[in-house]
């Protein structure tokens, strides 16, 4: 390891917990807490056009599945998902998002593709 691997991972590292401060205070500003923009794009960002259970939901998130129910909950109360059930297995919940659901998470991440976008360039190296 030499000095600029140790200062490289201190540049990512710094850049990245910024950005999580930035994305969490991006999502309260449009009303939504931090746990529900992260629970939109999980259902929105999942690839299956049926939607993610909550079991995936909570691989995602990296926490407990009853913790997932909850966040759901509350997204659900609030009008941004909604449980349906799948067409094919009528066991299986699946999770989708309300018109309410997607406009949030449309508004949220034009902004965070943008920062992204921006942060990257900091990591290009020059040309």
């Amino acid at each position: 390891m030499t000095q600029g691997d140790y200062t490289a991972l201190l540049q990512f590292r710094t850049v990245l917990r910024h950005f999580l401060h930035w994305s969490e205070e991006q999502a309260r500003t449009v009303g939504v807490p931090p746990g529900q923009h992260q629970l939109l794009l999980a259902v929105k960002g999942h690839d299956d056009p049926a939607g993610p259970t909550i079991g995936q939901v909570a691989e995602y998130l990296a926490v407990r599945h009853h913790s997932a129910v909850e966040s759901v909950d509350r997204a659900e109360r609030a009008g941004h998902v909604q449980r349906v059930r799948d067409a094919d297995d009528h066991r299986v919940i699946r999770l989708r998002l309300t018109t309410s659901g997607e406009d949030l998470i449309r508004l949220l991440s034009v902004e965070h593709l943008a920062e992204l976008a921006m942060l990257g360039s900091l990591f290009s190296a020059p040309g």
